[in-house]
């Protein structure tokens, strides 16, 4: 995935990080040159020093080939104009940007931007947002690093006992619902065609447990 990040600050440098050591084409536009220092010394991305909105800055980055586009800058405007820019001009299809004034979401919401606040779960909300849109979590807990995700488990899974999809310290299912009814999992309950299973998940397991809804487990 190629993502273009607008702003080299705590989250800015944060996501790129984590994204690029994860084999993601990382690109960061920022005004400072000094933000550069952000970044760790094996930071693999390019960075680009401009303006998140300015075009010629934007296509030197590579927006024209972007799989998403992300607004972290310290600037509400900015990160809003940049958005836009990326969204209604370049046609990205992921764009995501942060806000300081909660005021200002609904502006976001009406362009059908998703913002985002807070530092440490900002970095953890994007980087879901980023690479498991279809496990969009329902709830979250602390600063994002546990996370409630409701999905409908693939007809693969019908028989096998709900238990087998705990993972300890990672991944617990924690209710199940069958028919429109609500049931806690116990020891012996199989799952059945249909069912819509709710997990308790680490953020750091969101791609374990894709893996686990993608194929059969321990396969």
């Amino acid at each position: 995935m190629r993502v273009i990040i607008a702003g080299c600050g705590r989250v800015g440098a944060a996501l790129a990080t984590r994204l690029a050591a994860e084999g993601h084409d990382v690109r960061l536009v920022d005004l400072r040159l000094a933000a550069r220092k952000k970044l760790s010394p094996g930071f693999s991305g390019g960075f680009h020093v401009g303006n998140g909105f300015s075009r010629p800055v934007l296509e030197t980055a590579g927006i024209a080939h972007a799989d998403a586009f992300v607004a972290v800058t310290s600037g509400d405007n900015s990160n809003i104009v940049s958005a836009r820019t990326a969204k209604e001009t370049y046609r990205v299809p992921i764009v995501l940007a942060r806000i300081h004034d909660p005021r200002r979401a609904d502006i976001y919401r009406e362009l059908g931007i998703p913002t985002i606040s807070s530092v440490r779960w900002a970095v953890n909300r994007i980087h879901q947002m980023l690479l498991h849109r279809h496990l969009t979590p329902d709830f979250s807990f602390g600063n994002g690093e546990t996370l409630l995700v409701r999905s409908r488990l693939p007809s693969y899974l019908a028989g096998r006992q709900v238990t087998e999809f705990d993972v300890e310290g990672e991944i617990r299912v924690v209710e199940i619902t069958r028919a429109g009814r609500s049931l806690l999992p116990a020891h012996g309950v199989l799952a059945h065609p249909g069912d819509v299973v709710t997990f308790s998940v680490a953020a750091t397991a969101l791609g374990r447990l894709s893996g686990f809804l993608d194929k059969e487990l321990g396969t």
